[in-house]
């Protein structure tokens, strides 16, 4: 067997072994968590449930040294990990690694929801679970660029204003001369509407909710006794 063919043997055995090992691997993930991979087997992708409920997706790209060289990782977070590795480490251990990741963001995740929810946000369809920052309608033709902290989400935000001079100075005022009275035991829209000194403008299908509440208590008067 000349040089070529013994080289070309070793690199089949390389890739039968690799291939060996990330099945078994993957195994010990759950094939069930596993949304989709490369045909080389050098890129995987898994679907991971937090304890919120919320679905991500966790994508690993291998080398084919794998186990040496560590893997990498990305998905929809607004930063990722530093991965631990070693060469005893295995797929399920990344995996691990990344539910840990997910626990730490959940404070922030659910501040972003709030947000969402109890407030006018322009550009939802643009925003992600790796997005930190809100644009928000607050009346008036003005609009607050809001920017949070992901590892500190209750505490005050970074804050940009948008609008003409004569509608953003007064608020910019009101920002600037009550910024401190943020307190971190309030929600997110409560401290928004404190510091503003005002009663922020809700979103859509908050008023719709309320209307329907509202006209089942006025309905409510008609209905029969007994």
């Amino acid at each position: 067997m000349d040089f070529i063919e013994q080289k070309r043997h070793k690199e089949l055995a390389n890739l039968s072994s690799f291939y060996r090992l990330v099945y078994s691997e993957i195994e010990e993930v759950g094939w069930e968590h596993l949304v989709r991979f490369g045909g080389d087997l050098e890129l995987l992708s898994f679907r991971i449930t937090d304890k919120k409920g919320r679905v991500h997706v966790m994508e690993i790209q291998l080398d084919k040294t794998y186990p040496q060289k560590p893997p990498s990782v990305s998905a929809e977070v607004p930063y990722i990990f530093n991965v631990k590795w070693s060469v005893k480490s295995r797929l399920k251990d990344l995996v691990q690694q990344f539910r840990e990741h997910l626990e730490k963001l959940q404070e922030f995740w659910s501040t972003m929801e709030d947000i969402d929810h109890s407030l006018c946000v322009t550009n939802k369809k643009e925003l992600s679970r790796a997005t930190t920052c809100r644009q928000i309608d607050i009346g008036n033709d003005c609009l607050i660029m809001l920017s949070i902290n992901t590892k500190d989400p209750s505490s005050l935000p970074e804050c940009r204003f948008m609008g003409s001079g004569l509608v953003v100075n007064p608020v910019r005022k009101l920002w600037l001369r009550n910024n401190k009275r943020w307190m971190k035991d309030k929600t997110f829209p409560e401290n928004l509407a404190f510091v503003l000194e005002t009663e922020l403008p809700r979103p859509s299908h908050v008023l719709e909710n309320d209307q329907q509440v509202e006209c089942g208590i006025c309905y409510a008067q008609y209905l029969p006794y007994g």
